[in-house]
């Protein structure tokens, strides 16, 4: 078995892959360990964050590497890594991977057990940056159900909230999946404060028409 890096694993790809994991730190996206970052090259060799390292301090010689099988073949990679491994195997778009904590995204899921999707009528951005955002149904982390809970929602949905415990983002790039992350973020913070100043409402219904349709012609990137 050749266990070589692949000849597309610059410098620059790792060092990026690194810089995302301490942005979503420096965001409050994440905490100490938590969150698991993956990129995965076209011979299908996966580079994915390690187990237990604080992405504040992440450095790309403490990144491990798998491949599409899940075969380790350097380091400890995240025990969530079959849920990095379900997306590559049913979206053959996914370059990358990315798995946070955002608070309020994760507070909703708390407080709105019922919900299965955020409220998409409220708000212009989540129709035009991702058209759905659904709520996955609960798995236990570090399991193979976190992998087997995504399936009804790929490739359809390169953004989610997973239930009671952060949220996934994918894309085919490093920026589109960090951007989704950050963007989940900023939408929970609006809709909570939408909350608190009296409740939401809801865009007409042409507007609404009007928005899927414009997101429609756009495709399926996250912005």
């Amino acid at each position: 078995m050749n266990h070589s890096r692949p000849s597309e694993s610059s410098d620059a790809i790792l060092e990026s892959l690194c810089e995302c994991g301490r942005r979503l730190h420096a965001r409050n996206l994440l905490a100490a360990g938590d969150g698991n970052l993956s990129w995965r090259f076209p011979d299908g060799h996966i580079v994915m964050t390690p187990s237990g390292v604080s992405k504040q301090r992440l450095r790309p010689e403490d990144l491990t590497w798998l491949t599409e099988d899940g075969e380790v073949l350097v380091g400890k990679p995240s025990s969530e890594r079959l849920m990095h491994l379900a997306i590559y195997r049913a979206c053959p778009e996914a370059r990358c991977v990315v798995h946070a904590h955002p608070p309020t995204a994760i507070a909703w899921t708390l407080a709105r057990p019922d919900w299965s999707e955020l409220p998409a009528d409220a708000m212009p951005e989540v129709i035009l940056a991702a058209g759905r955002i659904p709520v996955v149904p609960y798995a236990r982390p570090g399991t193979s159900d976190l992998g087997d809970v995504l399936m009804p929602y790929l490739p359809a949905h390169r953004l989610m909230v997973m239930a009671r415990h952060g949220g996934l983002a994918w894309g085919e790039s490093l920026d589109e999946a960090y951007n989704g992350m950050e963007r989940l973020e900023h939408i929970c913070q609006i809709l909570k404060a939408a909350h608190e100043l009296g409740g939401f409402t809801q865009l007409p219904a042409e507007e609404l028409a009007a928005l899927r349709g414009r997101r429609a012609a756009m495709g399926p990137k996250l912005l």
